[in-house]
């Protein structure tokens, strides 16, 4: 008798072993992230299928061992050094200010990672499609927490802080190699004619102010935009040593101004039209050559010139490369 009440015991403990470890388990997969609409979403752990709305969750991805199935592009037909080409076998879904989501839907994604400014005006039907996290990805403020979130997600949180962990130590690096006398005066901006140009918080921008770079469009007001217009005049009179322009095709009407041709930097032949990586910066592999590149577009004669694909190749691992 006793006997058998023990086994009816066991067998009672057994299924609720199971039950809770079923349970655990369940728990275990997912993981609540509290994006930047201040939403939190419930997200599959080591999704299987990522989606990316911007580069971000691709740079995040790919310095861990991951490739998504799908990204936007920043221009059509080009696919990013930085990312050392690995989009073309992505499944291009539009532009990023534009994400097409009859193409979205198609990939099936497990989970979504959209650039929020872009997408939070449909982010019902993004919902729709899948878990949808959307981020600012506009200040290095931000990036650490984008990439910590990311990286728990996508199954290697470790691997996560040792990527922010590496940055702030290169950042702190390059910054005390930096010579201690010399603050040029810089500007970064897309093409135009006027010129839409980055405040200091801009993860950019911030990386090129602390190596000792002077941003002549100087920090955010309280709660403002992380960038505004700047006339070609306004420049002039703050007149820049060294412009960043993001390179986002051959269409330069800046170029067409005669005050174009009065700037500093334009007479001493620094003005630099730069990569993908310097748009899409607060993934760890961009903000890493953007820190590089920035060194030596300031410094040219303290830090060497970059080979972008040669250290993206350091970056992600080799296997993906393959």
């Amino acid at each position: 008798m006793r006997r058998r009440v023990f086994g009816v015991f066991n067998i009672a403990s057994i299924i609720v072993l199971l039950t809770s470890g079923g349970a655990f388990a369940e728990e275990k997969q997912t993981l609540s992230i509290v994006d930047d609409r201040g939403k939190t979403v419930l997200a599959p752990v080591n999704p299987k299928r990522i989606a990316s709305v911007s580069y971000l969750a691709v740079d995040v991805a790919l310095a861990l061992g991951i490739k998504p199935v799908a990204t936007t592009y920043m221009t059509a037909g080009r696919e990013p050094d930085f990312l050392l080409g690995l989009t073309k076998d992505m499944k291009q879904i539009g532009q990023r200010a534009k994400p097409n989501l009859e193409l979205l839907s198609e990939v099936r994604p497990d989970v979504i990672i959209a650039m929020k400014r872009y997408t939070v005006g449909n982010a019902p039907q993004f919902e729709k499609i899948a878990p949808y996290i959307a981020y600012n990805m506009e200040l290095l403020s931000q990036s650490y927490q984008e990439v910590a979130d990311l990286s728990k997600l996508f199954g290697k949180p470790q691997r996560g802080e040792e990527l922010n962990a590496a940055f702030k130590k290169d950042l702190g690096a390059f910054a005390a190699k930096a010579p201690k006398d010399a603050h040029p005066r810089f500007q970064i901006m897309w093409a135009g004619d006027t010129p839409f140009s980055f405040h200091t918080e801009n993860t950019a921008a911030s990386i090129v102010a602390a190596l000792g770079g002077d941003n002549i469009v100087g920090p955010m007001t309280k709660e403002g935009r992380f960038g505004e217009e700047l006339s070609l005049e306004t420049m002039l009179e703050k007149d820049p040593e060294v412009i960043f322009v993001y390179d986002s095709g051959p269409d330069r009407p800046h170029e067409n101004n005669p005050i174009w041709q009065q700037l500093s930097a334009v007479k001493k032949g620094r003005v630099h039209y730069v990569g993908d990586e310097w748009v899409e910066t607060n993934g760890p592999i961009a903000r890493e050559l953007v820190l590089r590149e920035a060194a030596h577009y300031l410094y040219p004669d303290t830090f060497p010139a970059v080979d972008v694909k040669a250290e993206a190749a350091r970056l992600i691992p080799a296997d993906l490369q393959n």
